[in-house]
């Protein structure tokens, strides 16, 4: 395994654990999800030049779209969430009412 390779391993490793572990607000939550697509992203990008491959050129692109667009749907639902509960604990959120 490269150095590099291990960087984003431990990087996608690390988001992975305090999306599991710490659970206490939604924009935690939504932090280490957009940490865990950033070292897709950049792996994708590093793999796509290390093979010299032009039809794997627009896979990190799709991927970068991709996750802008969650990240807007979740800010979208930390606010609705803070405006119908009052606060962003995961806790405080009830999923079953209407």
């Amino acid at each position: 395994m490269t150095p590099t390779q291990f960087a984003f391993s431990t990087a996608f490793v690390l988001a992975l654990s305090g999306l599991a572990f710490n659970r206490a607000h939604l924009l935690s939550a939504l932090l280490c999800l957009e940490g865990m697509m950033l070292s897709l992203f950049l792996a994708l990008s590093i793999w796509a030049l290390e093979l010299n491959v032009t039809s794997f050129a627009a896979s990190p692109m799709l991927l970068l779209a991709f996750s802008a667009c969650e990240a807007s749907a979740g800010l979208a639902l930390l606010v609705a969430a803070a405006r119908t509960h009052g606060t962003d604990r995961l806790k405080s959120l009830n999923l079953l009412q209407c």
